[in-house]
């Protein structure tokens, strides 16, 4: 049986399927989920690995299966790529309660931080604010990112994972990897733009 067969035997109700689904894949969430925390640099005790993994199932089942209605097997996506999006969304939103899913202040080996790589984006305009303004509104324009641009963010700026660590990361070919950067940060850009600050020429 194929992936959304699978699932659509577990929407169904299906006792068998949904134990197949708790069999075949829990260790699967389970790994992503301390993958996300090793990267983020985060030592979870188990109780809490343990909250964010019963928070994941709780989100597929409750209100009728909506949240695993919605695998599609798109594009070829299997099902366990699907619920590793999930699972690092979810993971990374646990931890923003924790504290911000990107820190503007964290500085590399380098000495810069996230707010100084991401000056070049309106140069032009930050070399008017000061450091306060600046970091809020990077932190603004980071904020209105999708969970997983942020932590594509995380990789790439402030774990420092070169794109190619990064493709094997999500097991994706490297053109994918640059548009995903390239679109993050056209976000960031245009978030700039409509905060009425200039691209430097």
């Amino acid at each position: 049986m194929d992936d959304l067969g699978f699932v659509q035997g577990c929407l169904k109700g299906n006792k068998q399927s949904w134990s197949e689904f708790i069999s075949r894949y829990s260790r699967l969430i389970y790994n992503y989920i301390y993958s996300v925390l090793a990267v983020k640099g985060h030592t979870a005790p188990a109780e809490q690995v343990e909250d964010i993994f019963q928070e994941i199932f709780h989100a597929l089942i409750k209100d009728n299966y909506k949240k695993l209605s919605t695998y599609q097997a798109k594009n070829g996506c299997s099902l366990a790529s699907w619920l590793r999006q999930v699972t690092i969304n979810f993971t990374i939103d646990y931890l923003r309660k924790l504290k911000p899913a990107v820190s503007l202040d964290a500085e590399n080996e380098e000495g810069f931080s996230l707010g100084d790589t991401l000056k070049d984006l309106t140069a032009g305009a930050i070399e008017f604010l000061n450091d306060q303004d600046r970091r809020k509104t990077l932190q603004e324009c980071i904020s209105l990112l999708e969970s997983d641009e942020q932590f594509f963010l995380e990789l790439f700026l402030n774990q420092e994972l070169s794109l190619e660590e990064i493709k094997d990361y999500y097991k994706i070919n490297r053109g994918a990897v640059d548009m995903r950067k390239s679109r993050i940060f056209q976000k960031l850009q245009d978030c700039f733009k409509n905060k009425g600050f200039t691209e430097a020429q």
